[in-house]
């Protein structure tokens, strides 16, 4: 493994390291429901799949082999987070959780109210 390929591993994992942390401060510090999601469900899938990238850069210049299980985590966790990310902010939009009252748009109850107007 060169030099250059080490810098590139190590940047990937620490990228990741650095995302996952910023997700985790989001979800502590961030205000409501949504907000919350949205950090944990967008920097935790940059942060795991980055920290995942670089593992198989790793594997695959070291040992000289593609590592499939690490191509199917990486491919895993970048369909199913944002979707599930999304599936548990529309749920509680629907549950009834307010919005944090610093938000100053909420385009999701005019289209529900469009739809109530049709039927």
């Amino acid at each position: 493994m060169t030099e250059i390929s080490e810098i590139i591993v190590g940047y990937l994992i620490l990228q990741g390291a650095l995302l996952s942390l910023i997700a985790a401060i989001g979800v502590i510090r961030l205000p409501d429901v949504y907000t919350r999601n949205h950090a944990a469900s967008k920097s935790a899938t940059l942060g795991v799949i980055s920290v995942l990238v670089g593992l198989f850069i790793y594997f695959l210049l070291v040992d000289e082999i593609v590592n499939s299980r690490v191509l199917l985590g990486i491919v895993f966790v970048f369909l199913t987070a944002p979707v599930a990310g999304h599936l548990i902010s529309r749920a509680a939009y629907n549950t009834g959780v307010p919005l944090w009252k610093g938000s100053l748009q909420d385009d999701l109850k005019k289209s529900r109210q469009k739809v109530k107007s049709n039927n």
